[in-house]
């Protein structure tokens, strides 16, 4: 018969409580992926949201982005669905607004930096008023990086909620926003490289 000793049942009693312990903070703490009632971590872009990056906020829950038509270089209709695969920052601009137009030049040098099949810059132009000043624009500012992207009816500013401009959203591969920033930034600097790097590294949500 194997004996106990009292010291002992002690320790052994202090070892399971400290176990149970572990279990409910590791749960209270959302620590159970597939619990879908479990909290959800903090999204770990939000950290780099510093900066240059400090208006970037990041979706606690990404969500698939609306469907939105608009119109390529050549006259094509397209959607987001075009660019599923590749990490998308989708800049909704305007050649009437003055902070758009600053901060264009610095989104053509993220595209010429960063640029490839697994991420684009998509800075898509509400002009209303057709293709004319947006390519000429484009013309003038010697934008030769960025695609031209134009949505003549605006509707991309009511279904994707972008209710000033410019506003900036950054899509995943698989069609969702994972976060905006609303406001120009300097996108060619080195905490936008940062976070997008990041998040070209990242997981899918």
């Amino acid at each position: 018969m194997i004996q106990v000793r009292p010291k002992s049942i002690v320790i052994l009693a202090g070892a399971a409580l400290l176990i149970v312990g572990a279990v409910y903070l590791i749960v209270q703490g959302g620590g159970n992926p597939d619990d879908p009632g479990a909290p959800a971590a903090p999204p770990a872009l939000q950290a780099l949201a510093v900066g240059d990056m400090a208006n970037f906020r990041a979706a606690a829950e990404p969500a698939p982005v609306p469907a939105v038509i608009f119109e390529g270089g050549e006259g094509e209709a397209l959607t987001f669905d075009d660019f599923k695969g590749r990490l998308v920052l989708l800049n909704l601009w305007a050649t009437w607004c003055a902070p758009c137009r600053e901060e264009m030049p610095a989104l053509d040098r993220l595209q010429a930096a960063l640029g490839s099949e697994h991420f684009e810059v998509v800075a898509l132009s509400v002009d209303s008023k057709g293709h004319a000043l947006a390519r000429a624009f484009f013309a003038d500012h010697g934008l030769d990086n960025l695609a031209f992207y134009i949505d003549p009816t605006a509707r991309a500013n009511v279904t994707l909620r972008a209710f000033g401009l410019p506003t900036t959203l950054l899509i995943a591969p698989d069609g969702r926003e994972v976060g905006r920033l609303v406001g120009p930034a300097e996108w060619d600097g080195v905490d936008a490289k940062r976070l997008i790097e990041a998040a070209l590294m990242a997981p899918a949500p």
